[in-house]
């Protein structure tokens, strides 16, 4: 089940601070609860990214896109990932998240995330790339930017990300075509 209690909690932190310029990074704590463990009794891969929606939609809220969402009737869609895991997190252990916007091109915004543990060894690191949609499809990030408020320019993934959306548009699509 979804974890909206946290969900909650963590907008209700996030309303308390001030607003994030566009590429402003959000941080925030969370805790692995026994509800987040798989069967080796540690955190659970796919509830590792159900946590970072919860540092993901605070940072939307920060930066005004949650708002933009509901006055421009957008809707914001997860088209990709990828996620390295590079240490284990067990029951109890907690959790600062870091979430920041790196950019957007024509069609998609990028968020990285990663979660660090009371030690300071990073956990684990995402990549997301999301959609802005409309009843007409795809909304070109430059008007949220521009909805805003960000009146420089257009910030450019880095290269690592867009290396990985060039080799992931190599995938055939659908896939498993030979099965």
């Amino acid at each position: 089940m979804y974890p909206m209690p946290r969900l909650m909690w963590q907008l209700w932190q996030a309303r308390k601070q001030p607003m994030l310029p566009i590429d402003g990074t959000h941080v925030s704590t969370h805790i692995c609860w026994p509800i987040d463990l798989d069967f080796l009794m540690e955190l659970n891969n796919g509830r590792t990214l159900t946590l970072y929606d919860l540092g993901r939609t605070p940072l939307g809220l920060r930066i005004g896109l949650l708002r933009a969402l509901k006055e421009k009737k957008w809707g914001l869609t997860v088209a990709g990932s990828s996620t390295r895991y590079r240490r284990r997190v067990r029951m109890f252990d907690k959790l600062t998240m870091k979430s920041r916007g790196i950019g957007w091109d024509d069609r998609f915004l990028y968020v990285e995330q990663s979660m660090w543990n009371s030690g300071g060894d990073c956990t684990s690191h995402v990549l997301i790339r999301s959609a802005i949609t409309d009843k007409d499809g795809i909304v070109c990030p430059d008007e949220f930017a521009k909805y805003c408020g960000h009146t420089g320019p257009r910030i450019d993934p880095p290269d690592w990300v867009l290396n990985w959306a060039n080799a992931d548009a190599t995938r055939s699509w659908p896939p498993m075509q030979d099965t």
